[in-house]
């Protein structure tokens, strides 16, 4: 793989991985949105294992009001509970969906716990539409919102709740991690350790699923296609260097699984 080839992806991971604030900090949020906590936080379960580290932080800084982890299971669970299985061989994580996954180990290691878990969605549409739902269960009513995905999803996830809520109400994006491909010693990895993170493969196979889903086209995801998402003004540099990298590695693209769909 080309150097060309690598910033191309490296490219289409920071557009997805997007960050509103620096820092999981009252004193970042009152710099650009004028408040010192979020109303609620919510960690999604299609991050990988360092979203237990980003929740653990914005408990520990106080970032929120309320904090909820989303997700049952989805494309990626099958990955997150071998993972734990194998660190943590005491945690029946087969048996677990992956918002209780991310709690257990909230509380192995860090002794924390979130105000509620949604247990039953299997994809971003209802990883939006339950959590929505769980909120006005609890009447818990919010002006601000920080939401935590992988860094592949963030975007669409942040796409799909502004497709649901007013405007007015302030959307924070904290991607669970931004990370780079690079070459080293002849191998393809990354420029960051970063526990639990995908191989460079399943990486870019997730970040090349992200484009043609956020492309506002008859084939997407917005409001011209399968309408799941909201409108998504993707820049130009990344829409052309997703299709180099489209037509030079055709077999990464990622399609969506109906197996996931409800």
């Amino acid at each position: 793989m080309s150097q060309t080839d690598i910033n191309y992806f490296n490219l289409l991971g920071k557009y997805c991985s997007q960050r509103d604030i620096d820092t999981l900090t009252p004193s970042a949020l009152q710099e650009k949105y004028s408040i010192n906590q979020a109303d609620v936080f919510v960690l999604f379960g299609g991050s990988i294992l360092y979203g237990v580290d980003i929740l653990a932080k914005a408990l520990q800084n106080k970032i929120a009001k309320k904090y909820i982890i989303v997700g049952g299971f989805g494309h990626t669970t099958a990955t997150l509970q071998r993972t734990v299985t194998q660190q943590f061989p005491d945690i029946s994580a087969t048996h677990m969906q992956e918002s209780e996954i991310f709690a257990t180990l909230l509380k192995r290691r860090f002794g924390l716990t979130v105000d509620y878990l949604e247990t039953k969605s299997t994809n971003c549409g209802n990883n939006i539409t339950y959590l929505l739902d769980l909120l006005n269960q609890k009447r818990i009513d919010f002006q601000s919102i920080i939401l935590a995905q992988d860094a592949t999803m963030q975007k669409r996830m942040a796409a799909c709740l502004a497709k649901y809520i007013d405007s007015q109400k302030e959307i924070i994006n904290f991607a669970t991690y931004q990370n780079e491909l690079t070459i080293s010693h002849n191998q393809l990895t990354f420029t960051q350790e970063v526990p639990g993170m995908w191989t460079p493969e399943r990486y870019m196979k997730l970040l090349m699923g992200e484009i043609p889903r956020l492309t506002d086209d008859k084939n997407g995801y917005g409001p011209h296609g399968k309408n799941y998402i909201s409108h998504v003004d993707i820049p130009l540099d990344v829409h052309s260097a997703y299709k180099f990298l489209a037509e030079k590695y055709p077999q990464i693209n990622r399609p969506s699984n109906s197996q996931f769909f409800s």
